[in-house]
């Protein structure tokens, strides 16, 4: 059976390496490595053995209002897994990846999950969009299945009730992203040692776990950070005029603007905000990511927002040019490289799961994997490095995106 670890460092984004000389020498290596599973054990023929696959199944919005989150997970998912097969494999298996589209709505997230269940899945990717992926870890929670997600970002996804200190951890459920309120902290601690800031206001989506969940973690950090809050709007889901809240910010004269919102809002908001003749530095979370296609790079300039990924450095830059090879674009936000890890954090759980010679879809297969990310111990992808705390959620850096020229460049790890 082949190492993965061995074809990662041979094929997967090593940049000194060109890529297809890369392939052919993980294809060949596979290959050798793989003969004495296709040989077949005792009792065993070789045509079953050479058909073993494993099945997982990715779960996500890639069509409705919030695809542009969605189809780039879906696509790095499937770009990981086509080339982790074309390397051979796990164990000599090949992955099995099935799709479903839950188009963000949770009901359709269950209902695929079920479906997956029935064709065998033995792990799940997914969701994308926190109400989402919060329906599915309830779900598979039940049921201790592994599952991971690169995007969602509340608290409770991993664990019952984050405002009870002694709820049950939804132990199977991993994710590659940082925390809302983490987010909250850290554009809290930005605004007060980058900017100086004094004075700040907030424009967030009432009842909107996300949005909620970094305004509680800004709001944790305001004393500590010399800061004042002085106007406090929101807008309900759906809404597109801004002109009131942003009349009222701009009269309120902060220092910062936090917008814990998505791109397309965000993108509203900030027109709105300028239109009042409010100029002050605005901090966005990771959903800013593509904003520069929802206002004007005027408008922009000089927003910056929470990432946890860091665009254009060595570690992602054959990733980059693998996704745009295969898809024909750049890489359009964060959701893309982070999805990239967790696939890798997926395979490496299957991967001791194999080599325990454990049945593939059995509570002990799936225990195993769980067990085997659990245990990960600043195990490096390409957006950092991947640890995780009691709650299953990853100890990272995050990654500062400064809009400058309407382009959303890499500024610091912060």
């Amino acid at each position: 059976m082949y190492d993965f670890a061995n074809i990662k460092s041979l094929y997967f984004y090593r940049g000194d390496m060109d890529m297809k000389k890369a392939l052919l020498f993980a294809l060949v290596l596979a290959l050798a490595v793989a003969m004495p599973v296709f040989a077949g054990g005792e009792g065993e023929s070789a045509s079953s053995a050479a058909s073993d696959t494993i099945t997982i199944a990715f779960i996500g919005n890639t069509t409705g209002d919030y695809a542009m989150y969605g189809v780039p997970v879906r696509n790095s998912v499937k770009m990981f897994f086509d080339q982790l097969n074309a390397a051979g494999g796990i164990n000599g298996k090949q992955i099995n990846l099935l799709e479903y589209d839950d188009k963000a709505d949770p009901t359709e997230t269950v209902n695929a999950y079920n479906l997956a269940k029935s064709k065998g899945a033995t792990a799940i990717f997914g969701s994308v969009l926190t109400g989402a992926t919060v329906a599915l870890s309830d779900v598979t929670y039940d049921d201790n299945m592994p599952q991971i997600t690169a995007s969602a970002t509340s608290p409770k996804v991993t664990v019952m009730d984050p405002d009870d200190p002694n709820s049950e951890v939804k132990t199977n459920v991993f994710r590659a992203c940082f925390l809302d309120p983490f987010q909250g902290e850290k554009m809290a601690q930005y605004a007060s040692s980058k900017y100086g800031a004094k004075t700040v206001a907030i424009f967030y989506e009432n009842g909107s776990d996300y949005s909620e969940a970094i305004v509680q973690g800004f709001e944790s950090q305001v004393e500590a950070c010399g800061l004042k809050v002085v106007a406090k709007e929101a807008f309900a889901t759906g809404d597109v005029d801004y002109k009131a809240q942003m009349t009222n910010i701009a009269a309120s004269n902060p220092d910062v603007v936090i917008m814990p919102i998505y791109y397309g809002e965000a993108g509203l908001a900030i027109t709105a905000l300028r239109a009042a003749g409010c100029n002050a530095k605005v901090i966005g979370g990771d959903g800013f990511g593509s904003v520069k296609d929802y206002a004007t790079a005027a408008d922009l300039e000089g927003t910056v927002y929470m990432s946890g990924y860091a665009p254009g450095t060595a570690s992602v830059a054959q990733f980059e040019a693998d996704y745009k090879a295969t898809y024909g674009t750049d890489v359009p936000n964060m959701f893309a490289p982070l999805a990239w890890d967790a696939s890798l954090l997926l395979a490496e759980g299957i991967k001791a799961a194999e080599a325990k010679g454990l049945k593939a879809g059995t509570a002990e297969y799936k225990q195993a994997i769980i067990d085997a990310i659990k245990g990960m111990n600043a195990f490096e992808g390409i957006t950092g490095s991947y640890t995780f705390n009691d709650t299953n959620d990853p100890i990272k850096s995050v990654a500062i995106i400064k809009i400058s020229g309407g382009a959303e460049l890499f500024d610091e790890f912060f």
